[in-house]
């Protein structure tokens, strides 16, 4: 967690500008709300079901920790669209964009409950120790 999904016309996104855009993506939430890099997680489909692509070429959907602030979301919406249509030459007008709060308690990283935004870093350090504690046993 997060979870964000790539879903492009066949050849929109070359291998090598979807290596450079997972970068990307991974950067900007980071960036904007703090979270380690080690929860952020991209997928990439061409002519998914979902996120629907309408009538644009790319739709980017991600499911990010309830806690953002509207600022900090409009922040990733538009720095990973811009940092796509960098990557991929494909106009803004044809990369869509949505983001969805999901309740911390709903989601698993690593066998263990999310933390609430702000919490990472006590997470991390428990998480760790446990995963210390079972390769030891």
């Amino acid at each position: 967690m997060p979870l964000y999904l790539c879903n492009a016309r066949p050849g929109a996104v070359s291998d090598t500008a979807k290596a450079q855009i997972a970068g990307d993506i991974t950067r900007i939430h980071c960036e904007a709300t703090g979270a380690p890099p080690a929860f952020v997680h991209v997928f990439f489909f061409e002519n998914g079901l979902a996120p629907d692509i309408g009538d644009g070429t790319i739709a980017l959907y991600g499911n990010i920790r309830r806690g953002r602030t509207d600022a900090q979301k409009d922040q990733i919406k538009a720095d990973m669209r811009h940092a796509v249509h960098q990557r991929t030459n494909v106009p803004l007008d044809g990369i869509g964009m949505s983001l969805q709060d999901v309740p911390a308690s709903w989601v698993m990283e690593g066998g263990d409950i999310m933390p609430e935004p702000g919490e990472e870093a006590a997470w991390l350090v428990a998480h760790e120790a446990k995963v210390a504690a079972a390769k030891s046993a």
